[in-house]
């Protein structure tokens, strides 16, 4: 039977099939010839059910077939409509552009160690199948490094991936399903962003004060259901925020009631940070990992992350890893851990987090001096409040010569965006900072008057 619908669309009347797999195999080809286009609705259960003449539950079942594939996304009380690849912003340079770039998120070239001077020390001994996976070396210095800051006794395994995105996307997908709930920080880093929607899993926003994450946003997202939850306990990518003692004690307090949901830690500034790292991570918590990346330290090139987690989360990624890459290279093992353990190489690395900080409290202050009050942070990047809409900002600050990434980029919860820029400073000299801080100065005042904000008898007293 055909659906006779044309008053929706008129391809849907195209739909046929008796059971839940024609069902769904008629709208996948339907989708793959774009005969349906991302966002097109589909019908409802019920109508779809009567017009095929089959059980309403068959219909549940063919739009579940294909929620699970990714096709579709069912959206409540919204129905169901064919699933589109959104965009998400990406770190790194901005292609093509004459502008200073300043949403870079970038460490300093400059500061990032040279690889050479550990070449030569490095091993040669060739690796081959059904070898340990990690490198000794690195995991002896790795559990050292991972067991001063998780709770004493907490049985742990290490494992090393191609980075913390690696790492992050094989835990989640060792662990759930699609359409399974994440609770990820609101606003959120990007690559969490990316690799969630991209897998197919419902993000839940968990909102970030200037403590880290919230106790009664942690608390609300598990009442929805989440399986896991990615925490960034210290440098928290774009506000700074870190996790504070008493913060981290009541989510602790509020995990002890779901032992089981798969805790992720994403402590991607590690060795730079200024900040004391304080863990969601209780001592009865059954299913968790800490990432440690080294890219920001050793540079984004150094393509290696290290993973503790408890005995069954290692196993289960350990599989996710074995029918890809299987190990990380050996040779990419010694070479981290050659540098890690170089004391000429860690005072520089212990250098370039006082330096990031520094340039990040100094342009804090200017800019609060410029009637902007900002909080430096710890990480790469500063969180600047606008009080106007941050892309009218982001056009005024282009006209003068910056390109800024706007903060409705991190953001995930629905409602107004918000009114930040995250920008990375840190390789501006005392001169460009000063002219960043008034040309942001200007730009929001611009952008106030563009929007009635502000009156503009009143824009002097602006900033």
């Amino acid at each position: 039977m055909v659906v006779d619908t044309r008053k929706d669309h008129d391809v849907i009347a195209e739909i046929e099939g008796r059971s839940a797999a024609e069902i769904a195999d008629s709208l996948r080809a339907l989708i793959e010839r774009g005969r349906l286009r991302p966002g097109d609705a589909l019908p409802p259960v019920r109508t779809l059910a009567e017009q095929l003449g089959v059980n309403r539950n068959t219909a549940v079942a063919a739009y579940r077939q294909l929620g699970a594939s990714g096709l579709v996304v069912t959206r409540g009380r919204a129905g169901t409509r064919v699933a589109g690849a959104a965009p998400v912003a990406q770190e790194g340079f901005a292609a093509d552009t004459a502008l200073r770039d300043i949403g870079t998120g970038n460490p300093d070239a400059s500061r990032i160690p040279d690889p050479s001077r550990a070449l030569l020390g490095i091993a040669r001994r060739p690796v081959l199948y059904g070898e340990p996976v990690i490198d000794p070396g690195l995991e002896q210095w790795a559990a050292e490094w991972m067991r001063r800051d998780l709770p004493a006794g907490l049985p742990l395994r290490l494992t090393v991936t191609s980075g913390a995105g690696d790492a992050v996307e094989r835990l989640l997908a060792q662990a759930l399903t699609r359409d399974d709930a994440v609770a990820l920080e609101d606003p959120c880093f990007l690559t969490s962003i990316h690799t969630v929607r991209i897998a197919g899993y419902r993000p839940v926003a968990v909102p970030v004060d200037e403590q880290g994450m919230t106790v009664a946003g942690l608390r609300a997202a598990l009442e929805q259901g989440v399986r896991a939850v990615i925490c960034t306990p210290r440098a928290q990518n774009p506000t700074g925020a870190s996790l504070s003692a008493e913060r981290a004690a009541a989510l602790r307090a509020v995990l002890a009631e779901h032992p089981y949901v798969l805790v992720i830690e994403d402590d991607h500034y590690s060795l730079l940070s200024q900040q004391p790292f304080h863990s969601l991570i209780g001592p009865q918590h059954r299913r968790w990992a800490l990432v440690r990346s080294v890219s920001k330290f050793l540079g984004p090139d150094m393509c290696l992350a290290v993973t503790a987690s408890d005995p069954e989360t290692a196993e289960r990624l350990a599989m996710r890893l074995t029918p890809g890459t299987t190990w990380v290279s050996h040779l990419l093992q010694r070479l981290v851990h050659a540098l890690a353990t170089d004391p000429e190489v860690a005072a520089g690395i212990r250098a370039a987090g006082e330096h990031y900080a520094a340039r990040n409290r100094t342009f804090a202050g200017l800019l609060t001096a410029e009637g902007l009050p900002t909080e430096p942070g710890d990480g790469l990047n500063v969180w600047v409040a606008l009080g106007a809409p941050a892309r009218a900002v982001v056009e005024q600050l282009m006209r003068r010569g910056w390109l800024a990434r706007p903060g409705d980029e991190f953001a995930l919860a629905g409602g107004a965006p918000p009114e930040r820029l995250r920008l990375t400073v840190h390789e501006l000299d005392d001169e460009e900072l000063r002219r960043l801080a008034a040309d942001l100065a200007a730009s929001v005042r611009a952008a106030r008057e563009a929007s009635g904000a502000v009156e503009p008898a009143r824009l002097a007293e602006v900033g």
